[in-house]
């Protein structure tokens, strides 16, 4: 791929209809070493040559300084030094992915960026098991189709956990104080996200909230999970409803993403009356479209502990006085 040549990157609108039929686009680039590495093209903003970087005393480990980029200045990332990789080289790599999320713009160095890709998430696993200095940054692992020409398996790609390498890198900024929700009843959310970082952020929030909470680690996990639920209330003559006030989900996640959650949430009549606030990294104006087009009751970007409360509050009022 040319490192000046985004026109992979310019059909938003075509890529944000995969939202909701559990499909996603990655940008497949490597470090320098044998692994191949992936990103959603959701979160990547642009793809250049590496510009001319202004050192800055102080800075975390991997942050290589800083650049002016349209009139806005972003910190720049090795990611090569950032994950640690054996056998990577030690110069700065030529290209820079340009990413953005969580309301939070950054540059990425990399050595070369090849090609995008399109996958099933339900080809997206977790990566139990793998054994790598990168470990902890990694979210999910998917497979090249095989070369059918050569006889050999596909290779394999690690897909990048941009929240855990901001949380190392930056470090993680405490939750503010929050007060709890002034009721005299019990409340229940079950959130589902793949993210470590974001489930203790979510955690904490929902702690200071005074409101109980499970969650699942994926979208399938979270599925399967919430039709047990529902159908032991219906053993039982009750109702989902009264066990849950809320289900908050991710966007991205292994093996269902959180638009096909949510359409079979909302699609199904034993969740009836239980809102379903989508909470995600991706928070441009079509990611919010596509979560309203599958049912969400309300979007939330990532991460901002406030917002996130003043969301639940309300949402948490109507199930209350849906109860009494």
């Amino acid at each position: 791929m040319d490192r000046a040549d985004n026109s992979l990157l310019e059909s938003v609108d075509a890529r944000t209809r995969l939202a909701g039929s559990n499909r996603m686009e990655i940008l497949l680039f490597s470090l320098g070493t044998s692994e191949i590495f992936g990103i959603n093209v959701f979160k990547v903003r642009e793809v250049t040559r590496t510009p001319m970087i202004t050192r800055s005393p102080n800075m975390p480990s991997g942050v290589e300084g800083l650049i002016s980029l349209r009139g806005n200045v972003i910190p720049v990332v090795s990611l090569g030094r950032v994950l640690n990789l054996a056998g990577a080289p030690q110069e700065l790599g030529g290209t820079m992915m340009v990413t953005e999320y969580n309301k939070r713009t950054l540059g990425f160095l990399v050595n070369d960026v090849d090609r995008i890709i399109r996958v099933e998430w339900d080809k997206v696993r977790a990566p139990e098991g793998l054994v790598s200095s990168s470990q902890s940054f990694i979210t999910a692992i998917t497979e090249l189709p095989p070369d059918s020409g050569a006889g050999q398996p596909g290779r394999l790609v690690s897909i990048l956990d941009v929240e855990q390498i901001m949380a190392s890198t930056f470090g993680e900024p405490p939750v503010v104080s929050l007060a709890p929700v002034q009721d005299d009843i019990e409340h229940h959310i079950f959130f589902v996200d793949d993210s470590a970082v974001a489930r203790k952020k979510i955690a904490e929030v929902l702690d200071q909230l005074g409101v109980r909470h499970k969650h699942a680690l994926n979208g399938l996990e979270a599925w399967t999970r919430l039709s047990g639920m529902a159908s032991h209330a219906q053993q039982t003559g009750g109702s989902v409803a009264d066990e849950l006030d809320i289900i908050l989900v991710d966007a991205e996640m292994p093996e269902m993403d959180g638009y096909v959650l949510t359409r079979h949430i909302k699609s199904d009549p034993r969740f009836d009356g239980i809102p379903v606030v989508m909470h995600s990294s991706l928070s441009s104006e079509a990611n919010r479209a596509m979560g309203k087009s599958v049912g969400v009751d309300a979007y939330v970007a990532k991460f901002d502990a406030e917002i996130l409360a003043d969301t639940l509050r309300p949402l948490l009022s109507k199930s209350h006085a849906r109860k009494e």
